[in-house]
């Protein structure tokens, strides 16, 4: 069995829309109300796919869900035929399952004790948006992984502790498919921003997991990256293979974890970015760590960053002493995503990694070159040009939106999905 790593990326639905339902997430309180271009934001997501395959990296797709979800309304009492309450149109329209670093948690065959890897569904129970999500994503996550000679997928934690996925959980390894070290980054406190990730609901899924005690570290976010808008550690630290790539601020105890990383994997590199060179606001603002760090097949490491990352000055100039250094990152890949950046989610935020033999996954969910054109040539056809918030009060915007979303599950043969 070959394993690799494939990044699943979250198409970007019908519905997608700026209702700055997310405290903590500056970027969409910072738009709420603006306009949104749902076809634009899901083409420039293909492209990061399609660039992603021209890498030579192993590429596959979930799909948005259904929005407005009337079966969630239902079940808070608001009838299919009645007006959708101001308190919860933006949560039943919402398109944020996109962001699929937050579908799951994930150890890959090699760090657990029954050699399958294993997937944990987030229960994102902190923000009521994203709470209704899991039940969809556990059905798509049990079609992919569907083989259980290879996979495990469990439900969410209990709600009582919050579970934010993949977000909040880095792994550091010699190689992809040799035994690594697993970090669970969690929340104490977050300022004025509430803290997303419990450390008990890491514990749990590590215990789920059947990981190595020995070889699993749980690790503090620091306050003031969450309080600068760091609602996710991907916001200010990422992994990939030996390489940690991590802001000065980004954890509450660096000194502790760095030794610990150090002693379970000698041959790690942390490549740490000083707050005097870039500032957790330029760091937030930018996405500089919500970037893809991804192993080239050529040899060596790539950074894929939002073009916002190469428009701000201090972040611009610090990767170009980077990728001129003798370190381990050689390269950055700037990719257009700025409806999503909008809503606040770069590159990272929407894809999950795998680590896994894409033979032993389900193929309607791996990406080529052919499928990417059919599920452009779909978007481009019937999702929505753009949608103001006043517009998810309309009716016939509703009946555009799951039409559109039929379509790609017929492109897709995935029409055993909910609306299909």
């Amino acid at each position: 069995m070959s394993l690799r790593e494939i990044n699943f990326d979250g198409i970007v639905g019908p519905s997608h829309n700026y209702a700055g339902l997310s405290a903590g997430n500056i970027a969409s309180t910072n738009n709420y109300g603006s306009v949104s271009r749902p076809r634009e934001a899901a083409l420039q997501g293909v492209e990061k796919m399609r660039a992603n395959l021209r890498l030579g990296l192993a590429q596959g797709f979930f799909m948005p869900h259904l929005r407005p979800n009337r079966p969630w309304l239902d079940a808070l009492g608001v009838g299919a035929q009645e007006r959708i309450p101001d308190s919860l149109i933006g949560a039943a329209w919402s398109a944020s399952a996109m962001w699929a670093a937050n579908a799951a948690t994930v150890s890959p065959a090699p760090d657990t004790a029954d050699g399958r890897c294993h997937l944990t569904v987030a229960n994102l129970r902190t923000m009521h948006h994203r709470a209704h999500e899991w039940i969809e994503t556990l059905m798509q996550l049990r079609m992919a992984f569907s083989n259980e000679r290879h996979f495990a997928v469990n439900s969410p934690i209990q709600a009582t502790f919050g579970d934010e996925g993949a977000a909040n959980h880095m792994r550091l390894a010699p190689r992809h498919d040799a035994r690594g070290v697993e970090v669970f980054v969690y929340g104490i406190a977050g300022g004025p921003y509430p803290v997303r990730q419990h450390v008990e609901a890491s514990r749990a899924i590590a215990r789920l997991h059947r990981l190595d005690p020995n070889q699993t570290l749980f690790v503090a976010q620091s306050e003031e990256a969450i309080a600068a808008g760091a609602f996710h550690n991907d916001v200010v630290a990422v992994a990939n293979e030996h390489v940690l790539f991590a802001h000065e601020q980004a954890f509450a105890n660096k000194g502790y974890f760095y030794n610990d990383l150090r002693r379970l994997l000698p041959e790690v590199e942390i490549v740490e970015v000083p707050a005097s060179r870039v500032s957790l606001d330029d760091a937030v603002s930018s996405y500089l760590f919500n970037a893809q760090l991804v192993t080239l097949p050529s040899g060596g490491m790539a950074l894929i960053l939002p073009e916002e990352a190469r428009a701000n000055p201090a972040v611009s100039g610090f990767l170009q002493e980077l990728v001129a250094g003798n370190g381990p990152i050689r390269e950055t890949i700037f990719v257009d995503v700025r409806q999503s950046m909008s809503n606040g989610g770069g590159p990272a935020c929407l894809r999950l990694r795998v680590v896994a033999d894409p033979a032993t996954v389900d193929p309607r969910f791996i990406a080529d070159e052919a499928k990417l054109d059919a599920i452009a040539e779909c978007i481009a056809r019937d999702w929505p040009e753009r949608i103001a918030p006043a517009d998810l009060a309309d009716p016939a915007l509703e009946a555009e939106v799951i039409h559109a979303r039929r379509m790609l599950l017929r492109v897709t043969d995935l029409t055993v999905l909910p609306g299909g």
